[in-house]
Formats: structure tokens, C-alpha cells, sequence
């Protein structure tokens, strides 16, 4: 833990572990109620003084985090593979991705802009300011461990506000490597908190309860979503949510499914099928089905499946036990009724996997709207792939969910594309684009997929106050 710029000691501590192997790689103090309440004291009596920073001061120290973050890429990568078990050069990735916020939010912090508006009467002024909400409570998810702290702390710490992280109980040495990195940057203290916790329901009550923390920002499930966002909202907080997703891809009879395939198989396996802008419902149209259901089992059975620090590891293991179990349900459900299993479908056991937590990547074709998988969202490494016969059915298909983050279209057609893109109820559209994301680009769901953007200059605003001055002359 770190709290107004000490590292506390002296906790009971949890353990870390490994999901490739189950080896613990390390402790870490588990949070009393009295360190939840140093820590929002901390910040807010930090918030006095550095919401009166100037924004190039706050700019200096964002470009000097930015610069240790890629001077310690790999060893802050080896890290994340060791405690969340994605291949290494995937956690390489993140951390060059995490770092990215870093730098874009270093510029934006230079660019908060008000406006002078003109009134209608002679004698009268306004003028528009932007100022920091006040203090931060920050919940990041264990998927991505490093690239969702510095997409919520850049713009928070950008804007002048001062931030509590709780980071999850999966992956918390990620969390206090970034904490060293804010520490050494030279964030004054109180700026910048580190909570670690086994039990998250007392931070996240106290986040969404105290007073003095005015913005909640979490990314997680839709369901501990509402929840928290319904204490939050009787406290009247400001909130950004990135919540769950249940993205459908579809590859439109115009486009060479063989090319889809291969695309979509990135994305889809890419984390073990861990993230909430994974491709869970794959649409082909029937005439192509064939080929592209040939290319996908393919190219999912040349992954290699092992322990991420492993030269040549293609797939990693899933995050926990439950994990492996609620994959393992949807499939079983889903050939119970009627889906075939092209490849995979099972745990994967052999090949000195037996102590970790994988499952083989999986294609399952025949699946319909009956099937668990079609329904829930699915956080592991299956593509369930559904066929169609026409462009409004598809359409409909894929916008019936209450989800609302991601969705892909493969299309050769410029009129097909726009039209899909037009008509898809998802915050995020990939058009022949697996990887729709960028600090530079607002990312954010609809319906129960969360409020709110993270990224892009819409990023900043989530952590602004507008106040407006009328003056008269």
C-alpha cells in the first residue's frame, strides 16, 4: 500500500499467485478500514494544493512517468506475465499501450480550455472555466493490470485531481510497480494512493459513500457495475464505467472469410479471450460459413498453450478456477444443445499445464440464440460462430443484447460497412479493424456496457467541472 507518499507495512498480507503455474510470486498488505480512511485524507488534503498546479507542471511529471514506464517496459512486462499470465509479448504490448495514455494525457494537460461567450446585454461577460472534479476513486480489473491504471490515472492526475487506486486482488504487484513509477516521477504526496485488498466491498463502499471523493472510475462487470453505481448515484457522484461486453463480429458475404478468419482469430484468442472487447458472437453469412469455420479451427490449433514466459506461448492461461468452470458450463451447454466442436472444448491438463488454469482454444459452429454462450458473455478463449442469411437479420441479431461496448464488420463494400456501422448500437465499431482502440480515441460502451469515455480528449472532460462566470461591466 501507499498512502500520502509512504509505503505501509505491517498489515496482514494475501498472497499472489501465478494462474500459469500456482506458485506464489508474492504478498502484499490486505487494507484495514483505517487505511481506507488515510488514504481519502491523504488526497484530499493534497487535492488543495495540487489543483492549483499549473498544467505544465502536471504535463512535466505525466512525460517523466511516461519515460520511466519505457525504460522499465520489460521488466514491468515479465511482471504482468508472471502475475496475469498473458504471453509475453502481449504484456509487452500493454505496457508500450499503458504508456501511450501517459504521454497523450502529458499533451492534454496542457490543452483545458475555457471560452469567452458573448452575452446579449452590453454590460455582461461570461466566462467558462474548467476545473478538477476533486478527489479520484479509481477500481481497475486484473485483465489488463497495468494499461487500465494509466488510461484512468493520466487524465484524472492531467486534469488536477488526486487519485486512490484499488486495483484488483488478482493483480496487485502490477499496481504497485506503477504506484513506484508515479512515486519517482516525483507526484507529490497524497497525490497519488495505492490501496491493496483481498475483500474490495469496503473500498468500494467507501469510494462510493465518503463525501470528500466526488469521482468514481471502474472498470469490471456490469453487475458490480450497477451496483456501485447505484451507491454512487445517491451520494451524487460523477462516474465513468467501462463495463462488460458481448461483441458480435460480422464477416458480410462480400468479404473474403479466409481474411476474416484470420483477423478475427487475433482478436479473439488475443488475452485468452479475457477481455470485454473480445469477439463472442460471430456472424457469417451460410454461403461462407464452410471456409471461414476451416480457417478459424486452423488457426486455433497452431496456438501453443502454455506459461507466458515460455518463448513460442501463443495462449495464456485463464485468470482463476472460476474462470475455467464458467467457460467449460457455456460449452457444454451450448453442445447439449446442438453446437459442434470444431477444435478445443476441453481443459488442457498435459504438457506440464496441469498446475495452471487452461483451456484449449475452441471454435464451435451451430450455435443459436437457445445457448448460454449466445447470450452471456463469455471471458475465454471460445468462438462461437452463427450464420445468417441476410443483412437486416444480422443486424438484429447482433444488437440483441444488452450489452453495447465492441462490435467488428468484415466488408469489401463501402455502402454495407456504413450502413452496418450506422446501424450497430455499440460505442466501439472495428471495420475491418481488430484493434479499434488508441489513447488518441474515446473508448466507451452503450446500454449496460457502462457511461462515459476513456481516452481521446473526451477522456479529460470525465474528470472536469464546467464553471461558469457572468460579469457584469
Amino acid at each position: 500500500m501507499y498512502i500520502n507518499g509512504e509505503w505501509i507495512t505491517g498489515r496482514s498480507e494475501f498472497p499472489v499467485t501465478n494462474p500459469a503455474t500456482g506458485e506464489t510470486i508474492g504478498t502484499v498488505p490486505d487494507c484495514t478500514n483505517q487505511d481506507i480512511e488515510a488514504a481519502i485524507t491523504a488526497a484530499d488534503r493534497a487535492f488543495i494544493e495540487w489543483k492549483k498546479t499549473t498544467p505544465y507542471v502536471r504535463s512535466r511529471l505525466l512525460y517523466r512517468a511516461w519515460e520511466l514506464m519505457i525504460r522499465q517496459k520489460r521488466t514491468l512486462a515479465e511482471l504482468m506475465t508472471r502475475e496475469q499470465g498473458k504471453p509475453l509479448k502481449a504484456s509487452l504490448n500493454e505496457v508500450q499501450y499503458g504508456a501511450d495514455f501517459l504521454l497523450w494525457f502529458a499533451e492534454e494537460a496542457k490543452r483545458l480550455y475555457g471560452q469567452s461567450i458573448p452575452s446579449a446585454r452590453e454590460n455582461q461577460r461570461f466566462l467558462v472555466q474548467k476545473s478538477p472534479v476533486g478527489v479520484v476513486g479509481a477500481i481497475t480489473p486484473w485483465n489488463y493490470p497495468i494499461s487500465m491504471i494509466t488510461r484512468k490515472l493520466a487524465p484524472a492526475l492531467a486534469s488536477g485531481c488526486t487519485v486512490i487506486l484499488k486495483p484488483a486482488e488478482s493483480t496487485p504487484l502490477c499496481a504497485k510497480a506503477m504506484m513506484e513509477i508515479f512515486e519517482d516521477a516525483g507526484f507529490p504526496p497524497g497525490v497519488v494512493n495505492l490501496l491493496t485488498v483481498q475483500n474490495p466491498e469496503p473500498v468500494g463502499k467507501a469510494f462510493c459513500t465518503d463525501p470528500r471523493i466526488r469521482k468514481l472510475t471502474f472498470t469490471g462487470s456490469t453487475s458490480v457495475g450497477k451496483e456501485l453505481n447505484g451507491l454512487a448515484a445517491a451520494n451524487m457522484k460523477r462516474v465513468s464505467m467501462e463495463l462488460g461486453g458481448h461483441a458480435p463480429a460480422i464477416v458480410f458475404p462480400d468479404a473474403d472469410p479466409v481474411h476474416a478468419a484470420k483477423g478475427l482469430s487475433l482478436v479473439k484468442f488475443l488475452n485468452t479471450g479475457q477481455a470485454c472487447i473480445s469477439p463472442n458472437r460471430i456472424f457469417v453469412h451460410e454461403d461462407h460459413a464452410e471456409p471461414f469455420i476451416r480457417e478459424l479451427s486452423s488457426r486455433a490449433n497452431r496456438l501453443v498453450a502454455g506459461n507466458g514466459m515460455t518463448e513460442g506461448t501463443g495462449l495464456g492461461p485463464l485468470i482463476n478456477e472460476l474462470a475455467i468452470q464458467k467457460v467449460d458450463t457455456q460449452v457444454k451447454d451450448a453442445v447439449s444443445r446442438g453446437a459442434r466442436v470444431e477444435t478445443g472444448g476441453r481443459r488442457l491438463t498435459d504438457g506440464g499445464l496441469s498446475d495452471g488454469y487452461f483451456y484449449a482454444p475452441t471454435v464451435l459452429s451451430g450455435v443459436t440464440a437457445a445457448m448460454k454462450i449466445y447470450r452471456d458473455e463469455t471471458f475465454g478463449p471460445v468462438a462461437p460462430v452463427i450464420t445468417y442469411r441476410s443483412e437486416d437479420d444480422v443486424i438484429a441479431m447482433a444488437n440483441d443484447t444488452d450489452y453495447g461496448l465492441a462490435a467488428y464488420i468484415y466488408s469489401n463494400d463501402i455502402g454495407t460497412a456504413m450502413r452496418a456501422f450506422e446501424a450497430l448500437d455499440f460505442g466501439i465499431i472495428g471495420i475491418n479493424d481488430i484493434n479499434p482502440t488508441s489513447a488518441a480515441a474515446p473508448f466507451g460502451g452503450m446500454k449496460t456496457s457502462g457511461l462515459g469515455r476513456e481516452g481521446a480528449k473526451e477522456g479529460l472532460e470525465e474528470y472536469l467541472e464546467t464553471k461558469l462566470g457572468g460579469f457584469a461591466i
